[in-house]
């Protein structure tokens, strides 16, 4: 099982990036592809859970591929390509469903919550996920996986899957690794209590235009303990105050401001919206360069590595499991 150091991440399509998803992923994307063979795959199948016909989310495809880019991803470094590329993953996940004991699926919070957020659409896909999400890891025979905390459970659901799959056939898979940004903080949406997410339109851009960026900014809940500017602030508390400390190398003099109310809510909020806007300017810039034509090919490429690596790992996988080769006609 010894071979390149690989990095794997899905992102579920839902469009343009926001701050949380940047400072919780993004920021590690650019960063292990300096250190590994790093493969990044729009997770379209993961998308249909939800959403059932792909046409639906193509402009979101888009835009989720561009900002990547746009943030410092590199297609001659980073392999981008679409799941659904890959049919293999497919079979994968069939093959690791045999030997995954119901209860481990059953334990993973994600299905709880999805089912209480569409209790329309509790579809098998949705139960099943965890164990998807592992073909994709391991289909590439990824080491690492950097993801947000909120994924942890899932990583290490990969982790005894694999396990399970060595021990019953034969080791053909590496186990993979979480890798957590240290520096990753969980950030609150504009509203000040939830994560930052689209489905709430809770969020900050990171390559919107700015008049989108002061609009999301002047929208945010800031101290609700303060109710004029002549009081002192609650800095600590106050959710603007919080994201100073990602934007302002001098956020510790803001605060005291703050304290002293020498600056008001809407002031720190003007402040912090031009900030923003300043440090994503080379991502705006870098965005308005790529095309739908630019985007078609960087994932046509990456299909290409993705689906060459997959289908050795797939020739392993049956051999293993005891399957006849593929059918060639």
């Amino acid at each position: 099982m010894t071979g390149p150091k690989r990095s794997l991440s899905g992102i579920r399509v839902t469009g343009r990036f926001h701050i949380g998803n940047y400072l919780g992923a993004g920021i590690n994307y650019v960063r292990l592809q300096d250190e590994y063979e790093s493969y990044i795959f729009v997770a379209d199948y993961h998308t249909l859970t939800t959403k059932p016909n792909a046409r639906d989310f193509t402009d979101d495809l888009y835009d989720m591929v561009m900002d990547l880019i746009a943030i410092g991803v590199d297609p001659e470094r980073t392999v981008i390509y679409r799941q659904s590329a890959i049919p293999m993953v497919a079979e994968l996940t069939l093959l690791l469903a045999m030997v995954t004991p119901l209860s481990w699926v059953q334990r993973v919070p994600t299905f709880k919550e999805k089912v209480r957020d569409q209790p329309e659409n509790v579809n098998l896909g949705l139960f099943e996920y965890p164990v998807l999400q592992a073909a994709d890891i391991i289909i590439v025979k990824g080491n690492a996986v950097p993801v947000g905390r909120d994924q942890a459970a899932h990583v290490e659901l990969t982790r005894e899957i694999t396990r399970r799959f060595n021990r019953t056939y034969r080791p053909v898979f590496p186990e993979p690794q979480l890798v957590l940004n240290p520096d990753a903080p969980i950030v609150k949406g504009t509203d000040g209590k939830a994560k930052m997410s689209k489905s709430l339109n809770n969020i900050v851009g990171v390559t919107d235009p700015p008049d989108v960026i002061r609009k999301q900014v002047m929208s945010m809940v800031t101290d609700v303990k303060r109710t004029y500017k002549t009081q002192p602030g609650h800095p600590r508390s106050c959710n603007v105050c919080a994201f100073y400390k990602f934007f302002f190398d001098d956020w510790e003099h803001y605060w005291d401001l703050c304290r002293k109310a020498q600056i008001g809510c809407y002031d720190k909020k003007k402040l912090l919206a031009e900030r923003i806007i300043e440090r994503f300017a080379p991502f705006r810039e870098r965005r308005s360069g790529l095309t739908r034509e630019r985007i078609d090919q960087v994932l046509e490429s990456g299909a290409e590595r993705a689906h060459a690596i997959a289908g050795q790992t797939m020739v392993e996988v049956r051999d293993a499991v005891g399957l006849p080769p593929y059918f060639r006609a």
